[in-house]
Order: structure tokens, then C-alpha cells, then sequence
């Protein structure tokens, strides 16, 4: 009786093409055995299994993908390496980069993209995220969005709704727009702005440059704010707008950070 063997090794033989090839094929999502799709190479395969490759695979459709999530509050993202709107940290909080599961996908996930099981490996966790916070979070393969999110983050403008306890006096909103210190240091003019209030909660809108962790906690405390909750909504031009907590979508061919 024949052994199985690895997939890989079949769809060289049978597509004429060498072992790496083969394994870029699979992992692309185009062969499948018994009529279900398989995206691991090392598979191992019967001789009497049907192995089909899509005739319309294609090796050119390789890009790296950049995922967007709406992480809710109890996990941490990127905290180690991208400035954000962080607070306290949680140690051992479990990683956002859990919640990229294939059944997480919103369902009206534009892009276009085919959903890949390599697509939720090698990403990187960009734009920091504190565990008490929730809100957009980006997570990429794609070295142009990596460092657009990194070596240029102070250029990238965050938009951030802050609750905090009460009313807001329109002189503690004038000090949050100007006027306050970080770590020693003048912060530049804010954009910050009321977006619902009550007796008992006001929504406040922050729109900053170059967010430095733990500035928007130590801005409200600076004024006698008591925060309650911070959620991130925007990073550049690109928004939240559609995910629900716990919801992932890739980014869309003409979006740009």
C-alpha cells in the first residue's frame, strides 16, 4: 500500500511546478482535497483523495495584509512599541492578536480580499492600545504600514473618545485644548471638544498628534477629570466606524493611514 505523502509533494507532481511553488499555491487558498480547501503544505494526502488546483491560481496575488480591530477592554495591543492613548497596563492581560480568528470576520467585510489562514501570521500589533481601553487596533504583515505607523506615528493624528465622571467646565476644556504638560514637557495645542454630556457623564473628543502612553489619563487628571473610559475611533484617515467589539476586518485596497 502507498503512503500518504505531503500535500506539497502532490501538487508539484501534478501542477509540474517546484516544491515551493507548490507550497505557495496551498498556502494561497487554491487546492483542495476532497472537494474542502487545504492551506497546509505538510497535509498529508492518500493516493485515492482527490487533490484539485484551481485553474485560476495564480502566484502574483502574495500581498501582505494589513487587520483591523475593535479590541474591547481586558486585552493589550502593541503596548511595547507604538505610542497611544494608554493608562495603567494589566500585566498579563491576554493579547488582542487572539481575538484575529477566522470566525471574528465581520460579515461585511468589503475589502475584497479572500480570507487566508497565513493572512493572521507574521502580523505585527501597531499604535498602542492600553488594557483598559478599547477601540481600533491595527495589526499588519505589510513593512509600508509598519512603518508608517511607527517612524511616523507623531504625524499621525488619533482620534479618541474619553468619559469622564460629570460635567465639563468650558476652563478645564480650554486647559485640555492648551496649556497642560507631559513628562515634563509643554504638550502642542489640542483639538478637544465635547460630544455628549449630562449630569452624571461627559463624552469628551480628542484629536491628537504623537499621543505619548498614559498623556490622555494625565491630561484629565491635570484638570480634575475622573476618567471612566477611553475608546479609539480613528488612527489617520482611516476609522473604526462598523466593527463591533471583537470584530476584525482587513483594510481596503484605498484606504491609507
Amino acid at each position: 500500500m502507498t503512503e500518504p505523502v505531503r500535500l506539497a509533494k502532490r501538487v508539484a507532481e501534478q501542477k509540474g511546478c517546484s516544491r515551493s511553488e507548490a507550497e505557495r499555491y496551498i498556502e494561497g487558498g487554491w487546492v483542495s482535497v476532497n472537494g474542502h480547501v487545504i492551506e497546509v503544505p505538510a497535509f498529508k494526502v492518500a493516493p485515492q483523495q482527490t487533490v484539485v488546483i484551481d485553474p485560476h491560481a495564480t502566484l502574483l496575488d502574495s500581498r501582505p495584509v494589513t487587520l483591523l480591530l475593535h479590541k474591547p477592554p481586558g486585552y493589550e495591543a502593541a503596548l511595547d512599541n507604538a505610542p497611544g492613548p494608554q493608562g495603567s497596563r494589566s500585566r498579563g492581560a491576554p493579547s488582542a492578536v487572539q481575538l484575529l480568528t477566522p470566525q471574528a470576520q465581520a460579515a461585511d467585510d468589503r475589502s475584497g480580499i479572500r480570507p487566508l489562514r497565513k493572512h493572521l501570521a507574521g502580523l505585527a500589533a501597531l499604535v498602542a492600545l492600553p488594557t483598559e481601553a478599547s477601540g481600533l487596533t491595527v495589526f499588519s504583515q505589510d513593512w509600508r504600514v509598519n512603518r508608517k505607523l511607527t517612524e511616523d506615528a507623531d504625524e499621525v493624528e488619533q482620534e479618541v473618545m474619553a468619559d469622564v465622571r460629570g460635567t465639563v467646565a468650558p476652563e478645564q476644556l480650554q486647559r485640555l485644548a492648551h496649556g497642560l504638560s507631559f513628562n515634563g514637557r509643554a504638550l502642542p495645542p489640542a483639538r478637544v471638544s465635547v460630544s455628549s454630556s449630562n449630569d452624571q457623564q461627559t463624552r469628551l473628543r480628542f484629536a491628537l498628534k504623537g499621543i505619548r502612553p498614559g498623556q490622555i489619563p494625565s491630561m484629565c487628571e491635570s484638570v480634575r477629570l475622573e476618567l471612566l473610559a477611553l475608546r479609539r475611533i480613528r488612527i489617520g484617515r482611516v476609522a473604526m466606524a462598523g466593527l463591533a467589539p471583537g470584530q476584525w476586518r482587513y483594510l481596503m485596497p484605498h484606504e491609507r493611514f
